[in-house]
């Protein structure tokens, strides 16, 4: 076919099926819309059947595991329990494609056309998608890139083995490593390397080069350490990488710290530090989308792109790479298409890792809240002293407030422990709402609950909380 032949007409066309692009699409036909969506792969994207996923299947995995080798405590006796792999892959592929279906389901039931195949912009308002030997061209009148991203492995990593293993490949192996280097400070490396010290592997966790702490706020940092040490699991620090070496049966990477040199080896290296967003093939040159340096497109706060009639969401803008922000930014888009002024923020976009025990974050950090200039106050309460927590034998963590004392408005709640994933979304409405100290106390709380930690927390900033001894709330609790 000769380019501009012919082209088939279509209204709204996404470029993507991750979650971002397939919550535009049925949100965008929810509001009248005709929506065609492209994808090459397969419906759900990276976050599905490669990444968020897999790897929170393999996380539960790990949790179970826990549990059940806790039981003894709760009186319940069992034969000696193991973990199969090949049980766990068999669900975990089970468990996408129902997922999956579910997802097809959906955007058959809202008319949402799909056309396989890789898309890329001929012009502003055209794009050609190729499926094998077949190629076809459509003009649309609003379209949305949601290609996302790719791991990029470390610049001390050129080679490729089967033994390096990024955030799209780490929840298919097929054993559990008797040893495993981590590389990475983020809360994917976290999730990986406490989950598979969990499941049976000697786990080694090395930080991003220079770093010290993983990216959480410091009080969180500091109870890490506990908890890491408790678990046994090994954390390097403040290391440079001098050199790695690939093996028949192994990886080495030699470091360096205060100038001296280690090696480190392991069956295999689990790497999460940088991504690159897929867009080298999008043609975004040819139709004028302003991109920043590293090439993430850059987007108003309705995904709007430097033209008028093309959105982006998900890991090709800037931000957090993360499948909220996508989710958010696609139904942003799909109402901003339809006329309607929507608008997404992420100030208070949590961060979430499951791990033993889980950790949630929302709004701003100690460090960042005082570089910014306020006058802050903080309330801190240990699970240690929860009822709850408590009777199900889940003590480690806290909770912890941050609150302008000016205006009494909280800036920044962090947790870890049992239920953070859930209970951080009763801290992100109120940071939403710019709650006071004095919403969050009014309310009835649930007894008893996890929920009474956030209350304690937020009634430790006036020195109210019942379960903290007068001895410490006349300081700040230290965790």
């Amino acid at each position: 076919m000769v380019v501009g032949e012919l082209a088939h007409e279509r209204d709204v066309m996404i470029i993507g099926g991750g979650p971002g692009g397939y919550h535009a699409a049925i949100r965008a036909a929810q509001l009248g819309r005709t929506v065609t969506l492209i994808e090459r792969g397969q419906l759900g994207g990276v976050c599905l059947n490669k990444g968020c996923i897999p790897s929170k299947i393999l996380t539960q995995s790990a949790e179970k595991l826990v549990s059940y080798q806790e039981a003894e405590n709760w009186g319940i006796e069992r034969e000696a329990i193991s973990f199969n792999m090949k049980k766990f892959q068999q669900y975990k592929q089970k468990t996408i494609e129902q997922l999956r279906t579910g997802i097809e389901g959906l955007c058959k039931a809202n008319k949402v056309e799909i056309v396989e195949g890789s898309a890329f912009f001929l012009a502003e308002d055209k794009i050609g998608v190729e499926n094998g030997e077949k190629y076809e061209v459509f003009r649309f009148k609003d379209a949305i890139i949601a290609t996302g991203s790719s791991p990029v492995l470390p610049s001390w990593l050129q080679e490729k083995s089967e033994r390096l293993l990024d955030t799209h490949t780490i929840a298919n192996l097929d054993e559990i490593p008797e040893k495993l280097l981590v590389y990475g400070s983020d809360y994917i490396a976290l999730e990986i390397g406490m989950a598979y010290q969990a499941l049976g592997s000697d786990v080694t966790l090395i930080l991003d080069e220079g770093k010290a702490e993983f990216e959480f706020d410091q009080s969180i940092c500091r109870e890490l350490k506990r908890i890491l040490k408790k678990k046994g699991l090994k954390v390097v620090r403040n290391v440079d990488i001098l050199e790695s070496k690939l093996y028949e049966d192994n990886v080495s990477l030699i470091l360096e710290a205060k100038g001296k040199k280690e090696t480190l080896s392991g069956a295999y290296l689990f790497s999460s530090t940088s991504i690159k967003p897929n867009t080298d093939l999008l043609g975004l040159d040819r139709i004028g989308v302003e991109t920043s340096t590293a090439g993430f497109i850059k987007v108003d706060h309705q995904s709007r792109t430097s033209r008028e009639r093309i959105y982006a969401i998900g890991d090709v803008t800037e931000g957090p790479a993360l499948a909220v922000k996508a989710i958010k930014q696609g139904k942003t888009a799909a109402e901003a298409i339809a006329g309607i002024a929507s608008e997404s923020d992420f100030r208070f976009i949590p961060v979430v890792a499951h791990t033993q025990p889980p950790i949630a974050s929302a709004g701003l950090t100690e460090e960042e809240a005082s570089d910014l200039g306020y006058e802050i106050e903080i309330g801190q309460y240990p699970l240690s002293s929860n009822g709850y927590s408590t009777l199900i034998g889940k003590k480690d963590g806290f909770i912890k407030v941050i609150s302008d004392k000016e205006q009494r408005v909280l800036l920044g709640i962090h947790m870890v422990g049992h239920g953070a994933a859930e209970l951080i979304s009763s801290g992100i409405t109120a940071l939403e709402m710019g709650a006071r100290d004095e919403d969050l106390i009014f309310p009835n709380y649930p007894h008893p609950s996890m929920n009474e930690g956030l209350l304690e927390a937020v009634e430790a900033l006036k020195k109210q909380a019942i379960h903290i001894p007068p001895s410490l709330k006349k300081e700040r609790l230290k965790v």
